[in-house]
């Protein structure tokens, strides 16, 4: 791909990233209506989407894009409402993992749920946009 891009690659880099505030936006909302934070949301499927339902807060931190500190305050927020258990590693006891408890599984299921048929909806758009930005014009 050369380095100066053409006027449709602009076109096709605003209509993905429109596409993805609006996803984005759709997700927020759906997160609210479940009566869950967008961050807890985010938080609950970083973990589940781990490969062994667990994380560290460190490995959360850096999931979320947020600060280590950020990332303990959101986890302390979300355990106080019973979405996540923190519990001491075995042969690490300064290591502390998060998991997901039965209810914040309950509400991820749900969402999730929603999520994909909402992406089922815009994946036809966002492959083409996709498509259009990787084009190359040469």
């Amino acid at each position: 791909m050369k380095d100066e891009l053409s006027k449709a690659h602009y076109e096709a880099l605003s209509a993905f990233r429109y596409a993805v505030r609006r996803f984005q936006h759709f997700s927020e909302q759906a997160a609210r209506a479940a009566d869950l934070e967008p961050q807890h949301h985010q938080l609950l499927l970083a973990i589940k989407g781990s490969p062994d339902d667990r994380m560290t807060v460190g490995a959360i931190a850096e999931r979320l894009q947020i600060q280590h500190h950020s990332a303990v305050e959101l986890v302390a927020r979300a355990e106080s409402r019973g979405l996540v258990h923190r519990s001491q590693g075995e042969r690490d006891r300064r290591k502390v993992f998060v998991s997901l408890t039965g209810a914040g599984s309950d509400a991820l299921r749900e969402l999730s749920a929603t999520h994909r048929r909402e992406l089922m909806t815009a994946a036809p758009e966002l492959i083409r946009i996709l498509q259009r930005i990787v084009a190359d014009e040469s």
